[in-house]
Parts: structure tokens; sequence; C-alpha cells
């Protein structure tokens, strides 16, 4: 059954006469046409920009606890229809209709968060250093919002882009992944249903080359966020730099996960499974590296071997499944090359590597051992069910060996020794620590977001998130009735 894909301007779902056909396939089942679509463009994304500010005076103007009542509403909304969301993601993006069911649960979290934020809309009230005169900020909303989100969490990344920016106060111009615009159209509609003012939130359903250009260069938009690769998110930060946009970009993580000689070895091996094969390893925070300990190298990776074998690739709508398919051809392609890629570079293939079934675009766990610093598997993100395993003898190695990458995202430790706990939460060049559990996860009311290569700009997420879509407006009153502001005593 294919679902008609629409975009959303200025309160109607339009569609382009003509233009380039876009066709979505189950990538578990590529038999299976899930959405076929003519792609929305610059004309469309210009219209978009325009409804959009056409709609800024009227909503800045709405209280900012009213806002958070419209995402309330939407929250409700989705809770009622859980089932057919998980479905979605399930059937256009791949994943085990369990995980998305979880994807699920995370954006009502964030969505339920984000609506108790208008009421904490707040600056801060501060002395002034001159009498009479009172001193205090206010935060108020930066203008359009251009939201450029990615496929692999198609309806979480979406719920905690546009909640804080539309509570904020922002109107937005949206741009969901072609590869899942089904369940974008679900949270849109959502929106809709709620009763948000036409103009507010606008999706368009396009290309990056087109679409995403086309907001990240307009001189309207005045703040974008962009969850994607590196080598398009150093773009969109140079072309905010030409419009002096504000942006914040996510793009990418290779993590590594230590396992110290003290370590519980059954834990820390169900954590790198889940970090490394759950999601397919499609995953910023995925676990793509495993730094163990000499002294405890060989239960490890025999308790690995057998955990991974429960990641039986299959269809992510048959419960016996154990991990879902890549989400389309050209990111099948990208994993098979990084796997010859290991091989030939010299690392040993322990487990895995193949595609299993023709059906769809399936890849088994796979575990390299041997590997060295100067593969392009330890350096590189795979986006894949790939996990790359290295030895070391001392903590020093092993913090050498994790910050050993122009990433900066996630990683976690399993040790009972405080001291290793705390040397490596200041020591690790990550942002998002873990300590005894998997490199992955993230939380409402949490800032997420990685340094160095990974991330540019604020966080996103938490407070950090609403603040990024507001500026601080600082106020001086002065009460003193003689039009000065001396600072002489």
């Amino acid at each position: 059954m294919k679902t008609e894909i629409r975009s959303y301007i200025d309160g109607k779902w339009t569609a382009p006469k003509a233009g380039r056909t876009v066709r979505g396939v189950n990538p578990a089942d590529t038999a299976e046409t899930v959405a076929e679509f003519v792609s929305a463009g610059e004309k469309e994304t210009l219209e978009a920009v325009e409804a959009a500010r056409r709609a800024f005076a009227e909503w800045q103007a709405v209280p900012a606890p009213k806002r958070g009542r419209f995402v309330a509403r939407v929250a409700d909304i989705a809770r009622a229809r859980a089932e057919e969301i998980a479905a979605a993601m399930t059937r256009e993006e791949g994943k085990l209709l369990r995980e998305a069911r979880g994807e699920v649960s995370k954006g009502l979290n964030l969505l339920e968060y984000y609506a108790g934020a208008g009421f904490r809309m707040s600056g801060d009230t501060v002395p002034s250093e001159i009498a009479d005169c009172f001193t205090y900020t206010i935060r108020r909303p930066l203008g359009i919002a251009g939201l450029i989100t990615p496929w692999n969490f198609p309806w979480a990344i979406p719920c905690w882009k546009i909640a804080p920016a539309l509570v904020a106060g922002n109107t937005v111009v949206f741009k969901p992944a072609e590869l899942t615009p089904q369940t974008a159209t679900l949270l849109v509609r959502f929106f809709e249903e709620a009763g948000l003012p036409p103009g507010v939130l606008n999706m368009v359903v396009g290309p990056g080359s087109a679409v995403g250009e086309a907001i990240v260069r307009h001189p309207d938009v005045r703040a974008v966020s962009f969850t994607g690769s590196n080598e398009v998110g150093r773009r969109v930060i140079e072309e905010c730099a030409k419009t002096r946009k504000k942006v914040t970009c996510e793009m990418g993580g290779k993590n590594a996960l230590i396992v110290m000689e003290d370590a519980d070895i059954d834990a820390a091996v169900t954590a790198t499974a889940d970090g490394a094969f759950g999601s397919t390893g499609q995953r910023c925070t995925a676990t793509s590296r495993l730094l163990v300990h000499e002294a405890v190298k060989d239960a490890v990776m025999e308790g690995l071997l057998a955990a991974a074998k429960r990641y039986n690739p299959g269809n992510g709508a048959d419960p016996a499944s154990g991990m879902g398919p890549c989400v389309d051809r050209k990111q099948f392609e990208t994993v098979r090359s990084f796997i010859e890629s290991g091989k030939r570079e010299g690392a040993r293939l322990v487990l895995g590597g193949g595609a299993p079934d023709p059906r769809g675009y399936f890849i088994e766990p796979t575990i390299f051992d041997g590997v060295e610093p100067r593969m392009r598997i330890f350096q590189e993100e795979i986006f894949g069910p790939v996990l790359s395993v290295v030895s070391f003898g001392s903590f020093e190695e092993a913090m050498r060996l994790a910050n050993d990458s122009r990433y900066g995202f996630a990683g976690s430790i399993f040790t009972r020794e405080v001291g290793a706990v705390m040397r490596f939460i200041e020591g690790a060049e990550i942002q998002m620590v873990h300590v005894n559990e998997p490199t992955v996860g993230g939380e409402a009311q949490l800032p997420f977001g990685g340094g160095k290569a990974t991330g540019y700009g604020d966080r996103e997420m938490a407070e950090d998130g609403l603040n990024f879509f507001t500026q601080t407006k600082t106020v001086f009153i002065n009460y003193s009735g003689s039009g000065s502001r001396s600072m002489v005593r």
C-alpha cells in the first residue's frame, strides 16, 4: 500500500505538478512500494518561507504557555496513535517495531517536556551598577527557523526541533528526509489537528540540494538546526555564516566503549551488542569501537560473539527479527564497502559481513578484531552494524585510543574503580559520557550533542534546545528621573 505524500505550506497540503518522482520502498522488502511522490524544490521552499514570514508576527504575540498547549495537544493525539506512528516508521525506515515504539515514546517525552517549557521562558533579574535602575533580561524568538532532519530517527528528532522552536515563538520551515516522509507527515498532521494556525509550521518534502539549500540561503530564515552528515553540515555552517544565521549542527560520531580489567563482563557485553547492533548501528551514538583490556579480551569476545547472534537480521514487523535492514541501497553499499575495506587493511573478520537476504538491505552483525587506529573502520563513521575491536594494556592507552578520533560525541567505560571513572569523565574528548551502560541514549531534560567534528553550535534538547531558538534582550528601567547613567560614585 502506497501512502500519498505532499508538502504542507500555509495550512494547505500541496504537491508539485511536475518534477522528480521519488519512490520509497520498504528496506526489508524492496518489492513493496511504501510511498511515491513528486519531490518539492526551491519554488515550494520559497512559498513556505513566505508563509512562515507572514505568520510570525501573530504567532510570537501568542503567550508562551498557550504556544506550549498546542504541543501538549499534539502529544495527546500522538499517544492515541502511537502504533500507527511505529508501524509507519518500521515500513519506511526498517527499524524493528519494538525500536520504533521506543522512538515514539521518546518523542512523546520531548513533546511533553517542551509543552511545559512555555511556563519556563524566563530571563534573569540582576542588580544594576547604578542607583534607581531596574535591570533584567527576557528571551524572545528569532523569527523563521529552518529545521533539517535525517532518516534514522524520523519521529524523535523532528519532535525535539519543532516543539522548542514553536514554543519559543518562532515559525518553522521543516525539511524531513525524503526516505522517511510518512512519519514526518503524521507529525505535521497532528499539529494541524491540534489547531496550529496556518503558516506557523510548514513542511517541504524534497532533496537537500534544492529544499535544504533554499532554507539555508534564504535571508529571512534566522536560525537553522541541522542533523546529518559531517560533509553536508560543514556546508550548512558556511552558508549560514554568509547571512549571519544562528546555526546548530549534529554531524555524527565514532563512539568508543572501554572495558577495563575489573569490569562486569556480562554487562559490558550486553551494552556493547546493544550499542553496536541495535537500530542496525544507524545511530550517531552507536558503539563503533570496542576497546577491551587484554586481561579480559578472551572472555569479552566469547560473550560478544554469542550475543551478536541474537541480532538476526529480518523484517522489523516480525517479532522474531533481532535487527532490521539498512535504510536503502546507498547505505547498504556504503556499509559493505567499509567491510571490504576492513578486510583489505588487515583487520580480522571474526563474525558476519554477509548479506543474508536479497529481498532487503540486510547485513549481518559484523565484528572485526585486530583493528589498528590507522584503518578506516577505526576512524570513519560507518552507520551500520559493524564493530571494531582493539585491545589495550593500560588505562592511559585506552584513553589515547578513545580520543584518537575527529569526532567527539559519546563514549562509555565499564569499570568498578571510581578513579578510572572520574579520569574518564574528565579526559574523554566527548560530550555524552556514560558509565557502565551503552554509548547510546538521551533524555528530554538533558542536553544532547557532541564536540570536535560532531557538533557545532548550541546543544539540543533540554533548556539548551529551547534557548537556541531565542535571543536575549537586556532591559534597563531607570526611574531616577535624572536622565543620566553616570557610573561615578
